[in-house]
């Protein structure tokens, strides 16, 4: 199973171009050679980028069809994730570019950082991650979150 992990900081360039970062094209890498197409979109919940493995993306369709396929949620839930998404696979170098819309959408400038999710990775501002990340610290710790099952 593809592993995003760490926070990585690199360079976005004058024309939107930007190296994901090697644990990440690795992570992305098929066997046999070549790299797992990957879907760009806007966080619905925070100001930065979204970075999905295909397979992953996809597999949001299961969930989404369990709704009522007229309700408000569906329409909702469906523009949040696929109106907005971009298939992008990344050059032989490990670039991929940012469409302006996702650069606008969380203030990206000449760096970024690059925030392993685990299946999923998110792209940000640098000082928006680390105001990310350390809340994230103090809302699991105030609320004593723990995973089901523990460690195994």
């Amino acid at each position: 199973m593809t592993q995003f992990l760490g926070t990585h900081t690199n360079r976005l360039d004058a024309k939107g171009r930007v190296s994901i970062p090697a644990p990440f094209r690795a992570a992305l890498r098929l066997e046999g050679g070549g790299s797992v197409p990957l879907v760009l979109r806007p966080s619905h919940k925070h100001a930065c980028v979204e970075g999905w493995p295909d397979s992953v993306f996809q597999s949001l369709a299961k969930p989404l069809d369990a709704l009522d396929m007229f309700s408000e949620a569906h329409d909702d839930l469906a523009a949040a994730l696929y109106a907005d998404a971009w298939p992008m696979e990344a050059d032989k170098e490990g670039r991929i570019v940012l469409p302006e819309a996702l650069v606008a959408h969380a203030n990206l400038s000449d760096a970024v950082v690059f925030m392993g999710l685990g299946r999923t990775f998110q792209i940000w501002e640098p000082a928006a991650a680390e105001r990310r990340r350390a809340e994230a610290r103090e809302r699991a710790r105030a609320r004593q979150l723990t995973l089901p099952g523990g460690a195994a």
